[in-house]
């Protein structure tokens, strides 16, 4: 029986791909997080009917002995590594936390997965040979795009934040791993998620927060940057695809194909709450917009070419962004209520 050591999992990807995996599987999960401002333990509501399956460590993966400790008190089968300081701005203000966690952890958790499923390079313990390391990642690791083309799994990486620096130099780590060692690894880049128990800083929280506010909502230089938008449950679907039947040593892009501009999607977001949650006095909350200083570096485009797991794997996305954004602003607006 699988037994996961889930890093991260009180975060946003994280906690959506915890309820994700224990509803789609009999495997049992062990969450480390370190609770810091982006983890929550409330985002793991209603994870305790599932009993003995589940079990959360509070703690940092830059922690070796802890994680050594994991590994050997829970008998850990596979690693899904969520863990990870990803907001762009606080990775402008301090890189080094960000080089920390995203490259040292990750690092350390490998070496922890090798000692406790390898007794020598490309020789896996006896009961081990299945077990596997899989590494969350992201487009920004490709850079920025110009007004055509998408990034694949073959694109060089050329990353323009600290934060995308350091998630490319923990992607190269876990590659190094398979290729010196012959570590079982699988790297899945995604697009940008969205969707429920998203940390307020970033943008469609927002957004969201901002109207129900009646405060501007801020946006960074002209609105026009592009992402590609993954609703998280489609993404905890492909994640659990790679994980399960990926190639190891192989990478896989996983997108949306739900490319928007800033302004698109703050424009969605306004019409959806005048919708729902009207402002009053005929007001629109469009007229919150509110044009701020861009951010330094800011990537102009990213779009995600998402053949590779469609055709290998068989991933489909369920949800296009109009479908998508809607249940995410319901959400919110449910819990605003509580």
């Amino acid at each position: 029986m699988k037994k996961i050591l889930v890093t991260g999992g009180a975060g946003f990807i994280g906690s959506n791909f915890v309820h994700h995996i224990l509803n789609e599987s009999d495997f049992s999960v062990v969450n480390l997080d370190a609770l810091t401002y982006a983890g929550s333990l409330a985002n793991l509501d209603g994870v305790e009917k599932f009993g003995k399956r589940y079990e959360f460590v509070k703690g940092d993966i830059c922690n070796a002995n802890l994680v050594e400790q994991i590994f050997e008190t829970h008998g850990i089968t596979d690693v899904i590594h969520f863990a990870a300081e990803s907001h762009v701005d606080n990775s402008i203000k301090n890189p080094a936390i960000f080089t920390k966690t995203n490259v040292v952890g990750t690092q350390l958790l490998l070496d922890a997965a090798r000692k406790a499923w390898m007794s020598a390079p490309f020789v896996f313990k006896d009961g081990c040979e299945a077990n596997r390391f899989h590494h969350i990642s992201t487009d920004e690791v490709y850079g920025t795009l110009g007004e055509t083309g998408l990034f694949s799994e073959s694109t060089p990486y050329a990353p323009n934040s600290p934060y995308s620096a350091s998630k490319a130099g923990s992607d190269f780590v876990v590659r190094a791993y398979h290729e010196t060692f012959g570590l079982n690894a699988v790297i899945t880049n995604c697009s940008n998620n969205y969707g429920p128990r998203q940390h307020g800083e970033k943008f469609i929280p927002t957004i969201i927060r901002s109207c129900l506010a009646g405060v501007k909502i801020p946006v960074y230089g002209d609105g026009k940057n592009i992402r590609d938008w993954l609703y998280v449950e489609d993404h905890c679907h492909g994640i659990r695809l790679a994980f399960l039947v990926g190639e190891s040593g192989e990478s896989y892009n996983i997108g949306g194909r739900n490319e928007r501009t800033n302004l698109q999607i703050v424009s969605k977001i306004c019409e959806i709450l005048d919708s729902l949650r009207p402002r009053g006095g005929g007001r629109r909350y469009a007229e919150l917009l509110s044009f701020v200083e861009d951010r330094a570096g800011h990537d102009r485009r990213y779009a995600i070419d998402a053949s590779k797991i469609e055709e290998r794997l068989g991933w489909r996305a369920q949800e296009n962004f109009e479908s998508g954004i809607v249940k995410t602003v319901e959400w919110y607006l449910r819990r605003a209520e509580n």
